[in-house]
């Protein structure tokens, strides 16, 4: 079958895993999404609310501000090595037995964030947390995919994507609000009801997808968490200059663990970490393009704030309002960006997203002395269009680029490339800074972050070359 877009493989059969019929009924798939998106952004909306009240959290624990960072590294590192095996579980025993088993854990390890009163006591919960989070970010997208006819997939992605950009944006208005009125442990109680109710609505209405009757790899999961871990934490030490005795290790490390995992993997039916995938290019192209953008991403969300406050003089109330266009327009292209998404080359349109973002950068870059509130907030609205534009289209390509059993593999390689990507961009926005300083290095932040935009460009197009490959070659058995 030659597929109707020469940038996008054929589009693979449904398999014994999947639904006996395309997607759900529109009542329970309304319902479903509903699921999906509010689990989603509980686990997004965790990281942002909680720095904003880390040195609330730690004057109150009587907890040093570099000890009280666990409470963030302990959530984001729990989620990072874990993702890619509870994407493996999801495949074997079912996407939303998975999901609800992560709202379960994440809903109880709340409680127990909620009730600490020592910093080792939060620091587990939010380890529990995260491990939770994870196992509802690694089916996500798997139970999107069959929540949604495939014609109208892009629909789906496109609010799973706004879901996770507004989230993540919301999370320090969030907090400030919460805080206004509550103390800390208020931050994570408001969680407990809401994670009750929609474990109750993912028990009735989530789609049901058959065991694979594949055995869990539990050597490759502990080589997965190994490697991970290693990379995350040399990373961040890199970023923040420690020593070279401190950041070697981690990196040899994590190549050490990710070689023995990969050649793990090799031959392996339903591998942990889908290292057959990356074989096709329209999913390594795809992988790729999505981590250089969330790079750009990255390295945007924690230099232009330094720019806006300590080269232009913009207040730190002033700067929050004028970062709310960029998760505001994304928003609004979302939907757009979804429907295109299922029409369009997915090359050409992440390709223009893209492309919009990188022009984002460099108008803030190029500033004028004189520029207003609004020239500014006209330009972050550029970059948030661009990132909308982007991430619908980019996503479909790399779900549809394999077969649906491995869905849950995919989805956790969406996940880990988002989490990744913002990690490097977080550190080499440290190294910038720890160089050149807050005020310039912003600037020469923004300046890179325009470039990894281009390079996403790039590899984007490229899929288009690619696809002619692949659509003038026979189909493959999936």
């Amino acid at each position: 079958m030659v597929s109707r877009y020469r940038n996008e493989p054929p589009d693979p059969p449904q398999s014994a895993v999947g639904l006996r019929q395309d997607g759900l009924p529109g009542p329970q798939r309304y319902w479903a999404m509903l699921t999906l998106m509010t689990g989603l952004a509980l686990s997004c909306l965790d990281t942002a609310i909680v720095n904003v009240a880390l040195p609330t959290i730690a004057r109150d624990l009587r907890a040093s501000p570099a000890n009280s960072i666990w409470v963030v590294n302990a959530y984001q590192l729990s989620v990072m090595i874990s993702l890619l095996p509870f994407a493996s579980f999801g495949d074997i025993f079912g996407y939303g037995r998975v999901y609800r088993f992560g709202l379960l854990l994440y809903t109880s390890a709340t409680v127990i964030s909620t009730t600490a009163h020592s910093l080792e006591v939060l620091t587990l919960g939010r380890a529990l947390q995260g491990l939770g989070a994870a196992g509802l970010m690694s089916v996500n997208t798997a139970l999107v995919r069959f929540t949604y006819p495939h014609r109208q997939l892009g629909r789906g992605i496109a609010l799973i994507s706004l879901t996770v950009s507004t989230s993540s944006a919301a999370g320090p208005s969030v907090a400030a609000a919460v805080l206004s009125v509550a103390p800390w442990p208020f931050l994570f109680a408001v969680n407990i009801p809401i994670g009750v109710v929609t474990l109750l609505l993912a028990m009735r209405f989530l789609p049901d997808t058959a065991p694979s009757g594949h055995r869990f790899d539990l050597l490759s999961a502990v080589l997965c968490a190994f490697m991970f871990g290693s990379l995350i934490t040399g990373i961040s030490s890199l970023g923040h200059g420690a020593a070279v005795q401190v950041v070697l290790p981690a990196f040899v490390m994590a190549i050490t663990t990710g070689f023995f995992l990969v050649r793990r993997q090799v031959g392996n039916p339903m591998p942990l970490l889908p290292v057959d995938l990356f074989r096709r290019p329209i999913f390594a192209l795809s992988v790729t393009t999505s981590v250089l953008s969330f790079v750009a991403q990255g390295i945007a969300y924690v230099s232009i704030p330094f720019y806006f406050q300590n080269v232009i003089g913009i207040s730190a109330v002033t700067t929050g309002l004028l970062m709310t266009p960029w998760p505001a327009t994304a928003a609004l292209m979302a939907p757009l960006a979804g429907r295109l998404a299922d029409k369009l080359p997915a090359g050409i349109m992440a390709a223009c997203g893209l492309t919009m973002l990188g022009s984002g950068f460099l108008l803030l870059a190029f500033l004028p002395v004189d520029i207003s509130l609004l020239g500014i907030a006209w330009r972050i609205a550029v970059c948030g269009s661009g990132m909308g534009l982007f991430q619908q289209p980019n996503a479909r390509s790399i779900i549809m680029s394999a077969p649906p059993e491995r869905t849950g593999g995919v989805g956790a390689i969406q996940g880990t490339a988002r989490l990744l990507g913002q990690s490097i961009g977080a550190a080499f926005v440290a190294m910038i800074f720890g160089f050149l300083g807050g005020a310039h290095g912003a600037k020469v932040a923004i300046f890179c972050a325009a470039g990894f935009t281009l390079a996403g460009v790039m590899t984007s197009l490229s899929r288009m070359l690619n696809g002619v490959r692949v659509s003038l070659s026979p189909t493959p058995a999936e």
